[in-house]
């Protein structure tokens, strides 16, 4: 019975999750426009962004516009590969 709960309650949220989108304002697909490298370089830098973020107002960790999935898709691979999501989620333990 658990499996049936859980297939039907990802099943649910990935309905919803459907339903999402981002505003046009958020996109922009000027030259100047932060795309998948400024994601992965916003990505990686997260976490003193968001310290940052606690004491001044006019950092911001994520950048508003961007060219949209690829800006995400950097920001993503920033934040899990090079900000070591990945990394010390494998470390072995010794006993």
């Amino acid at each position: 019975m658990t499996k049936l709960n859980f297939a039907v309650g990802a099943l649910l949220i990935l309905t919803l999750s459907a339903c999402a989108s981002q505003i046009d304002a958020g996109i922009a697909q000027d030259p100047q426009t932060p795309g998948f490298l400024w994601g992965l370089w916003h990505g990686f830098i997260f976490p003193w962004s968001f310290i940052g973020s606690l004491f001044n107002p006019d950092i911001a960790v994520y950048a508003v516009p961007n060219r949209g999935g690829w800006y995400d898709f950097g920001f993503f691979l920033g934040v899990t590969v090079l900000g070591g999501g990945s990394f010390f989620g494998s470390k072995k333990r010794r006993d």
